[in-house]
């Protein structure tokens, strides 16, 4: 790496069970950024289990950011984003299926039309049938909840300038929905159409668990976008709807006495009503309880740390 004052580019590579396929990628990113000015490259090493951290021991002129144990690339990318110092920061893969080839062009779209950030689209992707699967249900869902409006938000081939990917708190499967946290915190995003090759070494990291867990950060993004500065609002109004559901079945209730002389204790309206009453109250108490929450976790710091990494090695 070369001198860190006033570094022009990070280039952050989270890995995993990588082995084969590091060497061959960090001599393709060096290729390609020695034309373009002074870098970094920082590797995160998310718990691999191989001999990829002994291959990226064999490298020169990189970070490597050790972590205690597999967090998943969501973790793995924010610590990488947290320890770049470019001012622009560019992500990808580590299995080889990004191709650097397409860094120049990122960067060309990103300074030509003054975006923050600017994403790969993997319009020709190599992945096997089962994956491609997950990936259109995915982006179904995405476009019916969050209407982020990206062709392919899964792909890690991406260029940010450093304020954008600095606003970012990754966690669980969040790495799929940056492009949708950016776009609400108002940075300027674009698209370019990227190079997509086939895997060579080692077996995907995206399977069936995982699109199970990324539909579930998918409900607490679209909660995010909603509700998280007024979560009353959705609480209340359940709360609302269901308290006049209930007054109204309490109504129904009395009138069916009054006027028709129906038995009370055979008659399903009178717990019904009470049921929804209480179930209005206790939405609309969960909702103040939700706000209160929220604002005391707004005024006060955080400070339990989500990762730990074992070492920072520098060569």
């Amino acid at each position: 790496m070369k001198n860190q004052t006033n570094l022009q580019y990070s280039v952050i590579v989270p890995v995993y069970n990588e082995e084969g396929n590091i060497k061959k990628l960090d001599q393709e990113i060096k290729n390609v950024m020695s034309k373009l000015g002074n870098y970094e490259i920082i590797y995160i090493n998310d718990g691999s289990r191989d001999k990829t951290l002994k291959e990226l021991e064999e490298l020169q002129k990189i970070k490597i950011i050790n972590l205690n144990r597999n967090y998943g690339q969501s973790i793995a990318l924010d610590a990488g984003f947290k320890a770049a110092q470019g001012e622009i920061i560019i992500s990808l893969d580590g299995d080889g299926q990004n191709d650097p080839l397409d860094i120049p062009r990122l960067l060309e779209k990103l300074q030509e039309e003054n975006l923050d950030v600017v994403a790969g689209w993997r319009k020709h992707r190599k992945d096997k049938k089962g994956i491609k699967i997950l990936t259109k249900t995915g982006k179904l869902l995405r476009s019916l909840l969050i209407k982020d409006r990206v062709h392919d938000t899964g792909c890690t081939l991406r260029v940010y300038k450093k304020e954008a990917a600095k606003s970012l708190d990754l966690h669980g499967e969040m790495h799929r929905y940056i492009l949708a946290l950016l776009k609400w915190k108002g940075f300027n995003i674009g698209e370019l159409v990227v190079n997509h090759r086939p895997r060579t070494n080692g077996k995907s990291k995206y399977g069936y668990s995982k699109a199970i867990k990324g539909f579930i950060d998918l409900i607490h993004v679209w909660f995010i976008d909603k509700y998280s500065q007024r979560p009353l609002h959705i609480f209340g109004f359940l709360g609302l709807l269901s308290l006049f559901f209930g007054i109204l079945a309490e109504f129904w209730m009395l009138y069916q006495k009054v006027f028709s002389n129906i038995d009370l204790s055979a008659n399903a309206w009178f717990p019904l009503g009470l049921f929804l009453m209480l179930g209005g109250v206790m939405f609309f108490s969960f909702g103040l309880i939700i706000d209160l929450t929220i604002k005391v976790h707004l005024n006060t710091s955080n400070n339990e740390r989500r990762y730990y990494v074992r070492n920072v090695i520098v060569q």
